[in-house]
């Protein structure tokens, strides 16, 4: 028969295993969502039409040519300083969709941050973003003023170099992955649909590369 003392031992481990256990599950990555294999996809593509069809809400956004840019030579950069945020859209309305982009944070001393708008009808929006000057990664709300309603930390993007954002959004759930990571699951059901777009806020000069939308294309 085992001796009291490594009977409570075996216990106890066998009770922090379990623990251990429950908490790895509790904090394990959701699955994430997909969109349907016959929602069709567009290719955002700045070296032939430039910005056809795309709506400056506020901002100074042109399409420049950059050595390095991850695909071709031409990217869009924002470079407005003036302004609280930076917004420009995208032509077509979506409600389900799935939105990725590059974007390099090229300066700010405010903020130096890059953003994908979805669900953008008459000024209200969501918006994901990163910022190189903070180690997080947050989704707001706009309606006549932004509000956060979910975050989560992560490692800075740095200055000077190009990343990865990539929303899925379908009815109420939204999902947001920063370089290949999935770092925000969320549900929030006050917008339905509406246009694509990017933001930057405040000082931040940020370019923009390989955007892809696929979504449905929705009434509006």
């Amino acid at each position: 028969m085992m001796p009291r003392r490594q009977c409570v031992k075996a216990v106890l481990a066998a009770l922090g295993a379990l623990t251990a256990g429950r908490r790895g599950r509790l904090h394990a990555a959701p699955p994430g969502i997909t969109m349907p294999e016959d929602v069709p996809m567009r290719t955002v593509d700045f070296e032939t039409r430039g910005l056809d069809g795309w709506t400056t809400v506020a901002g100074q956004w042109a399409v420049e040519e950059m050595v390095g840019a991850p695909s071709g030579r031409k990217v869009l950069v924002q470079r407005a300083t003036q302004y609280e945020f930076n917004v420009i859209v995208a032509p077509g309305s979506h409600a389900d969709v799935e939105v990725s982009m590059q974007f390099k944070p090229i300066a700010g001393r405010e903020d130096a941050s890059g953003g994908i708008i979805f669900r953008f009808t008459a000024g209200k929006y969501y918006v994901v973003r990163a910022n190189a000057l903070e180690d997080n990664l947050r989704l707001y709300y706009y309606d006549r003023g932004r509000r956060q309603i979910a975050t989560a930390r992560v490692k800075a993007p740095a200055l000077g170099q190009w990343h990865t954002l990539r929303l899925v959004a379908v009815g109420d759930h939204m999902q947001a992955w920063l370089n290949g990571t999935l770092e925000l699951d969320h549900h929030d059901s006050r917008f339905k649909a509406g246009r694509v777009g990017l933001w930057t806020k405040a000082d931040s000069v940020t370019a923009f590369d390989d955007l892809t939308i696929r979504g449905k294309t929705a009434a509006g």
